[in-house]
Protein backbone atom coordinates (compact mmCIF):
# COMPACT_ATOMS: atom_id res chain seq x y z
CA UNK A 1 0.00 0.00 0.00
CA UNK A 2 3.08 2.52 0.57
CA UNK A 3 4.35 1.85 -3.05
CA UNK A 4 0.91 2.13 -4.05
CA UNK A 5 0.53 5.78 -2.21
CA UNK A 6 3.93 7.33 -3.90
CA UNK A 7 2.32 5.78 -7.72
CA UNK A 8 1.13 8.22 -10.29
CA UNK A 9 -1.98 6.74 -10.19
CA UNK A 10 -2.32 7.52 -6.52
CA UNK A 11 -1.23 11.38 -7.20
CA UNK A 12 -3.49 11.60 -10.28
CA UNK A 13 -5.66 11.09 -7.40
CA UNK A 14 -4.96 13.58 -5.54
CA UNK A 15 -4.70 16.13 -7.93
CA UNK A 16 -8.45 15.32 -8.72
CA UNK A 17 -9.01 15.61 -5.13
CA UNK A 18 -7.61 19.08 -5.04
CA UNK A 19 -9.52 20.30 -7.70
CA UNK A 20 -11.21 23.93 -6.82
CA UNK A 21 -8.28 24.78 -4.21
CA UNK A 22 -5.14 26.51 -4.00
CA UNK A 23 -3.18 23.12 -3.78
CA UNK A 24 -4.16 22.14 -7.38
CA UNK A 25 -1.34 23.59 -9.69
CA UNK A 26 1.26 21.53 -6.95
CA UNK A 27 -1.01 18.00 -6.98
CA UNK A 28 -0.75 18.28 -10.70
CA UNK A 29 2.72 19.12 -10.71
CA UNK A 30 3.21 16.12 -8.48
CA UNK A 31 1.67 13.72 -10.32
CA UNK A 32 3.51 15.18 -13.58
CA UNK A 33 6.89 14.52 -12.11
CA UNK A 34 5.80 10.81 -11.30
CA UNK A 35 4.76 10.17 -14.73
CA UNK A 36 8.22 11.19 -16.30
CA UNK A 37 11.14 13.39 -15.05
CA UNK A 38 10.75 17.23 -15.28
CA UNK A 39 13.06 19.52 -13.69
CA UNK A 40 10.74 22.79 -13.23
CA UNK A 41 7.11 23.78 -14.46
CA UNK A 42 6.28 27.49 -15.03
CA UNK A 43 2.15 27.30 -15.05
CA UNK A 44 0.82 30.70 -16.85
CA UNK A 45 -2.38 32.07 -17.92
CA UNK A 46 -2.40 34.08 -21.03
CA UNK A 47 -4.96 36.42 -21.98
CA UNK A 48 -5.98 39.11 -24.83
CA UNK A 49 -5.13 42.64 -23.40
CA UNK A 50 -3.30 41.94 -20.14
CA UNK A 51 0.20 40.15 -18.82
CA UNK A 52 0.11 36.76 -18.45
CA UNK A 53 -0.57 35.43 -14.75
CA UNK A 54 1.95 33.15 -12.77
CA UNK A 55 -0.16 30.34 -11.50
CA UNK A 56 2.65 28.16 -9.99
CA UNK A 57 6.67 27.87 -10.62
CA UNK A 58 8.99 25.23 -9.33
CA UNK A 59 12.48 24.45 -10.10
CA UNK A 60 15.87 22.70 -8.62
CA UNK A 61 17.36 25.75 -10.74
CA UNK A 62 17.01 29.20 -9.07
CA UNK A 63 17.81 30.85 -12.45
CA UNK A 64 14.67 29.39 -14.31
CA UNK A 65 12.85 31.64 -12.86
CA UNK A 66 15.16 34.08 -12.31
CA UNK A 67 13.82 36.96 -14.47
CA UNK A 68 10.23 35.44 -15.03
CA UNK A 69 9.19 38.94 -13.55
CA UNK A 70 11.08 41.58 -14.72
CA UNK A 71 12.03 40.49 -18.42
CA UNK A 72 9.15 38.39 -19.12
CA UNK A 73 5.86 39.45 -18.04
CA UNK A 74 6.86 42.93 -18.33
CA UNK A 75 6.85 42.39 -22.33
CA UNK A 76 8.88 39.76 -23.42
CA UNK A 77 6.50 36.92 -23.47
CA UNK A 78 4.70 38.94 -26.70
CA UNK A 79 7.90 37.70 -28.21
CA UNK A 80 7.15 33.99 -27.36
CA UNK A 81 6.58 31.21 -29.46
CA UNK A 82 4.00 30.15 -26.45
CA UNK A 83 2.18 33.44 -26.31
CA UNK A 84 2.30 32.80 -30.10
CA UNK A 85 0.30 29.58 -29.65
CA UNK A 86 -1.96 31.67 -27.31
CA UNK A 87 -2.56 34.18 -30.53
CA UNK A 88 -3.69 31.66 -32.83
CA UNK A 89 -6.09 30.48 -30.60
CA UNK A 90 -4.72 26.52 -30.75
CA UNK A 91 -6.66 23.16 -29.93
CA UNK A 92 -5.88 22.03 -26.42
CA UNK A 93 -2.98 19.64 -25.94
CA UNK A 94 1.10 18.53 -25.79
CA UNK A 95 3.57 21.05 -27.64
CA UNK A 96 7.44 21.28 -27.54
CA UNK A 97 8.90 23.95 -28.15
CA UNK A 98 11.94 22.95 -30.56
CA UNK A 99 8.65 22.19 -33.00
CA UNK A 100 6.74 25.54 -32.72
CA UNK A 101 9.71 27.94 -32.55
CA UNK A 102 10.19 29.88 -35.53
CA UNK A 103 13.03 28.78 -37.69
CA UNK A 104 15.85 31.48 -36.22
CA UNK A 105 14.87 31.06 -32.70
CA UNK A 106 17.78 29.77 -31.25
CA UNK A 107 20.09 32.52 -32.93
CA UNK A 108 17.44 35.59 -31.95
CA UNK A 109 18.19 38.11 -29.43
CA UNK A 110 15.37 37.18 -27.06
CA UNK A 111 16.66 33.59 -27.52
CA UNK A 112 20.23 34.89 -25.80
CA UNK A 113 18.94 37.24 -23.54
CA UNK A 114 16.31 35.41 -21.93
CA UNK A 115 15.88 32.08 -22.45
CA UNK A 116 19.79 30.58 -22.25
CA UNK A 117 19.97 32.43 -18.48
CA UNK A 118 17.04 30.20 -17.86
CA UNK A 119 19.47 27.52 -18.38
CA UNK A 120 16.46 25.51 -20.21
CA UNK A 121 17.59 22.78 -22.40
CA UNK A 122 14.03 21.26 -23.51
CA UNK A 123 10.57 22.48 -22.98
CA UNK A 124 7.19 21.35 -23.71
CA UNK A 125 3.74 22.48 -22.63
CA UNK A 126 0.11 21.41 -21.83
CA UNK A 127 -2.05 23.96 -23.27
CA UNK A 128 -5.68 24.32 -22.11
CA UNK A 129 -8.43 26.50 -23.06
CA UNK A 130 -10.55 27.06 -19.85
CA UNK A 131 -12.49 30.00 -20.93
CA UNK A 132 -12.85 32.34 -24.04
CA UNK A 133 -9.87 34.35 -24.75
CA UNK A 134 -7.46 32.64 -21.67
CA UNK A 135 -5.23 29.92 -22.45
CA UNK A 136 -3.32 28.18 -19.60
CA UNK A 137 0.29 26.54 -20.04
CA UNK A 138 2.06 23.88 -18.29
CA UNK A 139 4.88 24.71 -19.04
CA UNK A 140 7.54 21.77 -18.01
CA UNK A 141 11.17 22.05 -18.42
CA UNK A 142 14.22 20.30 -18.50
CA UNK A 143 17.51 22.84 -17.41
CA UNK A 144 21.12 22.86 -16.01
CA UNK A 145 20.17 20.83 -13.17
CA UNK A 146 19.89 17.45 -15.06
CA UNK A 147 21.82 18.45 -18.44
CA UNK A 148 19.58 16.47 -20.69
CA UNK A 149 16.78 16.46 -23.47
CA UNK A 150 12.96 14.73 -22.86
CA UNK A 151 13.26 11.23 -24.58
CA UNK A 152 11.37 9.88 -27.10
CA UNK A 153 9.77 7.61 -24.38
CA UNK A 154 9.18 11.11 -22.21
CA UNK A 155 7.33 12.38 -25.34
CA UNK A 156 5.42 9.20 -25.70
CA UNK A 157 3.91 9.49 -22.01
CA UNK A 158 3.55 13.40 -22.05
CA UNK A 159 1.19 12.94 -25.00
CA UNK A 160 -0.47 9.82 -23.72
CA UNK A 161 -1.38 11.58 -20.36
CA UNK A 162 -2.10 15.24 -22.14
CA UNK A 163 -5.97 14.55 -22.63
CA UNK A 164 -5.99 13.88 -18.98
CA UNK A 165 -3.61 17.03 -18.04
CA UNK A 166 -5.84 19.61 -20.19
CA UNK A 167 -8.89 18.46 -19.01
CA UNK A 168 -8.06 18.73 -15.59
CA UNK A 169 -6.52 22.36 -15.95
CA UNK A 170 -9.86 23.43 -18.08
CA UNK A 171 -12.21 22.35 -14.80
CA UNK A 172 -9.20 24.02 -12.76
CA UNK A 173 -9.41 27.27 -14.41
CA UNK A 174 -12.83 27.52 -15.56
CA UNK A 175 -13.03 30.95 -14.20
CA UNK A 176 -10.46 32.60 -15.58
CA UNK A 177 -11.98 35.59 -17.62
CA UNK A 178 -10.39 37.77 -20.43
CA UNK A 179 -12.06 41.09 -22.32
CA UNK A 180 -10.84 42.40 -25.71
CA UNK A 181 -8.54 41.02 -28.31
CA UNK A 182 -5.84 40.52 -29.29
CA UNK A 183 -4.27 41.14 -32.32
CA UNK A 184 -1.03 41.61 -34.19
CA UNK A 185 -1.84 44.56 -35.55
CA UNK A 186 -2.60 46.59 -32.51
CA UNK A 187 0.40 45.69 -31.38
CA UNK A 188 2.27 47.01 -34.27
CA UNK A 189 0.71 50.09 -34.15
CA UNK A 190 1.84 50.43 -30.48
CA UNK A 191 5.28 50.04 -31.39
CA UNK A 192 4.67 52.49 -34.41
CA UNK A 193 3.67 54.95 -32.05
CA UNK A 194 5.88 54.27 -28.94
CA UNK A 195 8.86 54.93 -31.21
CA UNK A 196 7.25 58.56 -32.80
CA UNK A 197 6.91 59.55 -29.21
CA UNK A 198 9.78 58.47 -27.30
CA UNK A 199 12.33 58.71 -30.05
CA UNK A 200 11.07 60.43 -33.11
CA UNK A 201 11.21 57.11 -35.49
CA UNK A 202 8.39 56.92 -37.86
CA UNK A 203 8.35 53.22 -39.19
CA UNK A 204 5.75 52.26 -41.61
CA UNK A 205 3.08 49.05 -40.23
CA UNK A 206 5.27 46.84 -42.34
CA UNK A 207 8.35 47.99 -40.74
CA UNK A 208 7.19 47.66 -37.70
CA UNK A 209 6.10 44.00 -38.24
CA UNK A 210 9.21 42.92 -39.98
CA UNK A 211 10.86 44.22 -36.46
CA UNK A 212 8.58 42.07 -34.59
CA UNK A 213 8.77 38.97 -36.36
CA UNK A 214 13.09 39.51 -36.65
CA UNK A 215 12.56 39.90 -32.19
CA UNK A 216 10.32 36.28 -32.16
CA UNK A 217 13.02 34.54 -34.27
CA UNK A 218 12.00 34.64 -37.91
CA UNK A 219 14.52 34.11 -40.60
CA UNK A 220 14.17 36.33 -43.70
CA UNK A 221 12.56 33.27 -45.40
CA UNK A 222 10.09 33.18 -42.57
CA UNK A 223 8.82 36.51 -42.93
CA UNK A 224 8.78 36.13 -46.45
CA UNK A 225 6.46 33.31 -46.06
CA UNK A 226 4.39 34.97 -43.30
CA UNK A 227 3.73 38.05 -44.78
CA UNK A 228 3.44 36.63 -48.57
CA UNK A 229 6.12 39.07 -50.28
CA UNK A 230 9.59 37.62 -51.56
CA UNK A 231 12.73 37.46 -49.32
CA UNK A 232 14.06 40.27 -51.32
CA UNK A 233 11.49 42.58 -50.69
CA UNK A 234 12.07 41.83 -46.74
CA UNK A 235 15.61 42.32 -47.11
CA UNK A 236 14.81 45.87 -47.83
CA UNK A 237 12.42 46.38 -45.47
CA UNK A 238 15.14 45.82 -42.58
CA UNK A 239 17.99 47.33 -44.14
CA UNK A 240 15.27 50.21 -44.05
CA UNK A 241 14.00 50.04 -40.60
CA UNK A 242 17.71 49.11 -39.50
CA UNK A 243 18.62 53.07 -40.92
CA UNK A 244 15.25 54.54 -39.62
CA UNK A 245 16.41 53.35 -35.92
CA UNK A 246 20.00 54.37 -36.61
CA UNK A 247 21.16 50.57 -35.81
CA UNK A 248 23.30 47.80 -37.00
CA UNK A 249 22.39 45.00 -35.12
CA UNK A 250 19.66 42.56 -34.08
CA UNK A 251 20.99 43.19 -30.51
CA UNK A 252 20.39 46.99 -30.69
CA UNK A 253 16.58 46.33 -32.17
CA UNK A 254 15.99 44.23 -29.36
CA UNK A 255 17.49 46.69 -26.57
CA UNK A 256 15.77 49.72 -28.68
CA UNK A 257 12.34 47.92 -28.66
CA UNK A 258 12.12 45.66 -25.60
CA UNK A 259 11.46 48.51 -23.08
CA UNK A 260 8.61 49.64 -25.44
CA UNK A 261 7.09 46.51 -25.31
CA UNK A 262 6.61 46.47 -21.59
CA UNK A 263 5.02 49.76 -21.57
Amino acid sequence: MEQLAGSPEAQLGGAICALGTDEFAAALYRWLTLSYDIDNTTMLAYFQARKPQVLFTQSREPKVHERLEVDYLSGAYLLDPFHDLHVRKVPSGLYRLRDIAPDAFLRNEYFAAYYRRTTLIDEIAYVANPAEGVSVHVCLGRDASSGRSFSPRDMELAQKIAPIACGLCEKQWGGLSSSGDYTDAALTQRLIDALQEQHRIGLSPRQAEVALLILRGHSTVSIALRLDLSPQTIKVFRKQLYRKCGISSQGELFSLILPLLAE
